[in-house]
């Protein structure tokens, strides 16, 4: 067997032994149900499909809470298998610094999928077996699990270039925390203060798109909220005009994007330390 697959059985296998699969199954499951029926509670009276209604709320949830669960996975990757001293003796073996990153991702991003497929799958078929859905917003709804696994990997490379970044554990866990709140949450209050400050007088569309798109997090919201009809309309989003709204292909490019250059950076990085 490849030593890449036996290193992403590895941590498989620990995220299993770590309750980490279950812990995250069970968290993306409970808020995704409560989420799901009490967001699509009132669409019974006024029409609305209760699935494109799920596919809007968990595409919020997702867009905070994937990217932490998958930065507390990923974060002492490196430096806590270098703190341990089992990092060398992983390499001891016959396996390349590559194949040990390589292993780990893959494994923690098997860890990811299946608690994002199972935790919104159960949420999706709930609604579908209680509210009905129309065949419609199932395509949106394949789209938000597939975008959610590809955000979550984004993070994960993200917390690897981190981990190979430090020296300490304790410092890893911080910065990634930092990450967090500056990807997530401090972006977007910047983009805000900007264009209040800005007033339209030297911010075009075409700038704030592109700042948009230089944020994980926002690239995968408007991946979800403006990608389908169905869901744009319950969105908030439906008042954008056709040429303000960016394409999906630019969306997953940038998604692209941030998932390679943070696992390159981190391999690079790894292979120069001293261990």
């Amino acid at each position: 067997m490849s030593p890449l697959l036996v290193v992403a059985g590895k941590e498989l296998r620990d995220g299993l032994r770590n309750r980490w699969v279950l812990a995250a199954t069970g968290l993306l499951a409970a808020l995704a149900l409560g989420l799901a029926f009490l967001g699509s509670a009132p669409t019974g009276t006024v029409g609305v499909p209760p699935l494109a209604v799920t596919v809007v709320s968990l595409a919020s949830l997702s867009a905070f809470l994937l990217p932490l669960i998958a930065l507390l996975l990923s974060f002492d990757a490196i430096v806590g298998e270098h703190e341990r001293g089992t990092l060398l003796l992983l390499l001891a073996y016959p396996v390349s610094r590559w194949q040990v990153l390589g292993g780990k991702f893959l494994g923690h991003v098997a860890i990811l999928t299946i608690a994002t497929v199972v935790g919104y799958g159960s949420a999706g078929l709930a609604v579908t077996a209680v509210a009905g859905a129309e065949p419609q917003t199932w395509p949106a709804f394949g789209v938000l699990i597939g975008s959610s696994v590809l955000l979550g990997a984004v993070f994960v490379g993200i917390g690897y270039l981190v981990s190979a970044l430090v020296g300490e554990r304790g410092t890893a866990a911080g910065l990634a925390v930092a990450v967090w709140l500056v990807l997530v949450l401090l972006y977007d209050l910047a983009l805000l203060g900007l264009l209040a400050a800005d007033q339209g007088s030297h911010l075009s569309s075409e700038l704030f798109r592109s700042l948009l798109l230089a944020n994980p997090a926002d690239a995968y919201r408007l991946l979800n909220l403006t990608g389908f009809e169905e869901v744009r309309q319950f969105s908030g989003l439906a008042g954008l005009a056709p040429d303000a709204r960016p394409a999906p292909g630019p969306l997953l490019l940038g998604l692209g994007a941030w998932l390679a250059i943070p696992l390159l950076a981190a391999a690079g990085l790894l292979a120069r330390r001293e261990l």
